[in-house]
């Protein structure tokens, strides 16, 4: 049997309130912005913010210790250890201990006054279909943000994907950056209910199901015919909550296709997903792209278009 190993309530403490954002950076994990968040680039489900971590697909989480634990397979005196430095006396540096901000009610992003940026963002540089952005325009689920700096300075412009509830609420928005150049920003408006997440309900009886709401619009503008019979949902992430939602409140979708990302995350969701609609007897199946993503497919069809048109005016 190992020594045992004692920790102090202030080490215990000092331990569990590491700030976890520098302490992934500092271990070498690639962290992407996420709304106030921080998400991890191995693993899109899994966000942290100071001290405190959330695996969106599980729907748990904890602090930084539980952290460490669960995922680097760590013993409680070896996460203890490693994140009060371990034996080269590093000390990662604590999470702030202000008292934590009231929740936002959720409110839709201020609306532009037009679209242009959205429309050649989403029809020129992403390949979408015009008729398909112009759909989801017209539903007002999809629009074009204008939100100011807070120096009054600047403007931010980003594509805004509405989720409503089974009334006609906006519950949910996701946000696009719209612009080429660096890594474009995205992420949940704040307060939104994952359940209630972009979405589009048809009559028949199949659901399809996305990451994210560009993917969706590029899987429609590849697969057109009659699309507007069927369901889909972006799930804005890779946590379950809207699908499941959708299957719940519309009884007549029974057949479930999976159209996530063909990566390493996605495939770990899509098994997870199949999983859970097993346990409650829905058939499924994964529909896989080319590429890394729907878009990818998109953009690789849209080239072999213009390279043949090229080749029939040489």
């Amino acid at each position: 049997m190992g020594a045992y190993v004692y920790f102090t309530d202030e080490q215990k403490y000092r331990a569990n309130n590491v700030e976890l954002a520098d302490f992934l950076q500092r271990r070498g994990e690639k962290l992407l912005p996420s709304g106030r968040d921080k998400r991890l680039a191995s693993d899109h489900s899994i966000t942290v913010r100071g001290n405190e971590w959330y695996d969106h697909s599980a729907e748990s989480g904890g602090y930084a210790i539980d952290f460490v634990r669960k995922f680097y397979g760590c013993s409680y005196p070896e996460a203890v250890t490693l994140l009060l430095g371990g034996e080269q006396g590093e000390s990662y540096r604590p999470a702030s201990q202000k008292e934590p901000e009231p929740k936002k009610p959720f409110a839709l992003p201020p609306i532009h006054t037009d679209m242009r940026r959205v429309y050649a963002y989403l029809v020129k540089t992403r390949h979408i279909s015009r008729e398909v952005v112009s759909f989801f325009a017209k539903k007002k689920l999809l629009y074009e943000s204008c939100e100011k700096s807070k120096d009054g300075t600047k403007e931010y412009h980003n594509a805004v994907f509405v989720g409503l509830d089974e009334n006609g609420v906006a519950r949910h928005a996701h946000k696009r950056g719209i612009y080429t150049l660096g890594q474009a920003f995205k992420g949940n408006v704040d307060s939104c209910d994952p359940r209630h997440s972009f979405h589009w309900l048809g009559e028949s009886d199949a659901l399809y199901v996305f990451e994210a709401p560009v993917d969706m619009l590029s899987y429609i503008t590849l697969h057109p015919q009659d699309w507007q019979r069927h369901s889909y949902v972006s799930l804005c992430g890779v946590g379950g909550q809207a699908m499941l939602w959708m299957l719940e409140q519309y009884p007549q979708l029974r057949q479930v296709s999976l159209c996530l990302d063909n990566d390493t995350a996605g495939h770990k969701a899509s098994e997870r997903l199949q999983q859970q609609l097993a346990e409650q007897e829905y058939p499924s199946q994964r529909l896989i792209s080319q590429g890394k993503d729907w878009n990818d497919d998109l953009a690789e069809a849209a080239q072999q278009r213009q390279s043949g048109f090229e080749m029939r005016m040489a």
